[in-house]
């Protein structure tokens, strides 16, 4: 490892960044979380027993990691309790766990503003897990949110008595219920106390660990393609979970960064509204969701699922910088009797590798297919590319050799244990 290795989703989340984080960690000393909030999920099996993170990073399990959350994250102090007591109720400490003071707090009204906006959107709605996220970094661009360093420290009360009249206001305005400042401000210093702590500078922690030549795995929220900027716009989360917000979302300098590594699935899914070029709204598509247990980590929403797009797979290579691919899955696509592999597009009768997250671009493309054949047999036990059937083989080739960045990483299986290591 480098001294700052990076894992990223490639295409719109849940390709099961986990997995590959939960294993880089364990050669790590500190475990980052720099984007997003309670609205990503990161589950992995460890002994048959499954653990969800949607705020702490995966490397909590791991002893002897540290595990931070970044000031790129935006913090529900009521998930986080939750999350920090499951943790401790199952035999693992959190005694490893920073948070950085210049984290922006989810507040109740951010919640509810959330929910109304969503309404209001009617048949345009975005697909938001309506946690707050969105209006908690519109606050934050707009310099009235509330950070983690003045919540546990006691600093807070004036600028949320502000905020909560601000928004109530809005909320008369649509008919919507209106908020109550002080029992907010009451149970808001309860998870003060509880967090203080956790909470520190993270930024000289980090770079501090840097010198003393550490290894740091900086492990993203989301996808690429969910991204503010270079995702389907607007149906996208409201940070950056691109190798940008590596960067802004912990204060690490990119001279460090070594390896950044693009997570994927061998099929590709997707939760919420938006383009999705390989969706297969059909049988295949049920099978699908049903093979890989396809519901939100976050949500319980059933995904939509569909074929691997190796156009979108390039756009996030260029995007990232990719150095390597984490490749997930090929266990559940390997028990379809075909395979189709998108290789292209389609576009006013030319063919393309070309990919924009313009939707009128999206919208104008059908995607071109290359079939193999699947049935790759229990692989769950394989622990070397050498032994993988030769059905899957000539899979994981073909997205090798037109994606141009080589495979670490192959899952087969649920369980910890069921990676191959290239």
């Amino acid at each position: 490892m480098s001294k700052v290795d990076v894992v990223l989703g490639s295409f719109y989340g849940d390709e099961g960044k986990g997995k590959i984080i939960d294993y880089l960690s364990q050669k790590s000393d500190i475990s980052v979380r720099c984007t997003g909030g309670n609205n990503a999920g990161h589950s992995i099996e460890i002994k048959g027993k499954k653990f969800a993170f949607h705020l702490i990073p995966s490397g909590i399990l791991n002893e002897g990691t540290t595990a931070v959350i970044g000031n790129g994250v935006v913090i529900d102090p009521k998930v986080l309790i939750e999350e920090i007591k499951n943790v401790e109720a199952n035999g693992y400490s959190t005694s490893n766990l920073r948070i950085s003071d210049k984290a922006h707090v989810i507040l109740p009204y951010h919640i509810e503003m959330d929910k109304l906006q969503e309404e209001q959107r009617g048949n345009e709605k975005i697909g938001t897990t309506c946690r707050g996220i969105g209006p908690a970094y519109c606050d934050k661009y707009e310099r009235c949110g509330i950070r983690m360093g003045e919540l546990v420290n006691n600093k807070f009360e004036k600028q949320l008595r502000k905020n909560v009249e601000t928004k109530n206001k809005i909320f008369e305005s649509y008919g919507h219920h209106t908020l109550d400042v002080d029992e907010i401000i009451k149970q808001y210093n309860e998870y003060a106390e509880f967090l203080r702590k956790y909470v520190t500078d993270t930024v000289s922690l980090l770079h501090n660990a840097i010198i003393e030549d550490k290894k740091i795995l900086c492990e993203g929220a989301q996808a690429t393609l969910l991204d503010i900027d270079f995702g389907s716009y607007p149906y996208v989360t409201s940070s950056n979970p691109t190798i940008g917000g590596i960067c802004t979302g912990t204060g690490i300098g990119a001279k460090y960064i070594g390896e950044v590594y693009g997570v994927l699935k061998a099929y590709s899914s997707k939760v919420g509204e938006g383009p999705y070029i390989t969706e297969q709204n059909n049988e295949i598509g049920d099978k699908i969701r049903e093979l890989g247990h396809e519901y939100g980590t976050t949500t319980k929403r059933p995904r939509r699922c569909g074929w691997l797009d190796l156009v979108a797979l390039k756009y996030a290579t260029m995007v990232n910088g990719l150095t390597g691919l984490a490749i997930n899955h090929v266990d559940t696509v390997g028990k379809l009797d075909k395979i189709k592999l998108c290789v292209g597009y389609k576009k006013d009768g030319k063919i393309t590798m070309d990919f924009s997250a313009s939707l009128d671009y999206i919208n104008e493309c059908e995607p071109i297919y290359e079939t193999f054949e699947g049935n790759f047999g229990d692989i769950s036990k394989i622990k070397s590319r050498e032994e993988l059937p030769e059905n899957a083989k000539k899979y994981l080739n073909r997205i090798e050799e037109i994606v141009k960045v080589p495979i670490k990483f192959i899952g087969t299986g649920a369980g910890r244990e069921s990676m191959i290591v290239c």
